[in-house]
């Protein structure tokens, strides 16, 4: 059975929306699409490539598979293994307004998405990876169906934009399984879910 593996970009302030330019997600007015940009250094790329190949399948929000699918099938390098796998790999956009999608291999899940997805890990051979799709992804953390995080975060304070842990998201405990950070500042950090948080205190014991 695949692990169904979610990457994110995020700034300090926990904003996901539009880190790869401006016209990537304008919703709510937001204008300051890009932000990630100016950080993709060497070790950012190196990072990604490892990502991409450990991938079986891609697994992506509406949103998220139309920007790529404007994108990386233009991308024919053989040697890209981002562009390769992309193109290559069976793709799963789990959407309930797409009905026509044209870049091959892909296929629009609509229907219960605990059960789609949990079907998706148990068939899929290597990593079942979401990529963005920010609402695809809380969705899924709301489902306890992801089971690895890696979440790089930027050296930036946007103070607007969607959050990926925004306000309602269900109580989530991590383990940390490795992490880096690369000379532009860019903090790489894995996780795998390890059920609910647990509590305590630092109060002193009444005496």
């Amino acid at each position: 059975m695949g692990k169904l593996v979610l990457t994110s970009f995020v700034t300090l302030d926990g904003v996901y929306q539009a880190p790869g330019g401006p016209r990537e997600d304008t919703r709510d007015g937001f204008e300051q699409g890009g932000w990630s940009v100016p950080y993709g250094d060497d070790d950012f790329g190196r990072f990604i490539n490892e990502v991409f190949g450990r991938v079986g399948a891609f697994l992506l929000g509406r949103r998220t598979y139309q920007i790529f699918a404007s994108y990386w099938p233009k991308i024919t390098d053989p040697a890209d293994p981002v562009a390769s796998n992309l193109n290559a790999l069976p793709k799963y956009v789990a959407s309930t307004t797409l009905t026509d999608p044209d870049w091959s291999n892909t296929t629009v899940i609509g229907g219960d998405l605990a059960k789609e997805v949990t079907a998706l890990k148990e068939r899929t051979d290597g990593e079942l990876q979401v990529h963005g799709s920010g609402a695809l992804a809380q969705s899924l953390l709301a489902l306890d169906l992801i089971d690895t995080v890696h979440l790089l975060t930027f050296p930036v304070v946007l103070g607007a934009g969607r959050r990926l842990f925004a306000e309602g998201a269900p109580p989530t405990a991590f383990r940390h399984t490795g992490g880096r950070i690369t000379p532009a500042g860019v903090s790489i950090q894995s996780y795998d879910l390890a059920g609910r948080p647990e509590y305590g205190s630092y109060e002193l014991p009444a005496s």
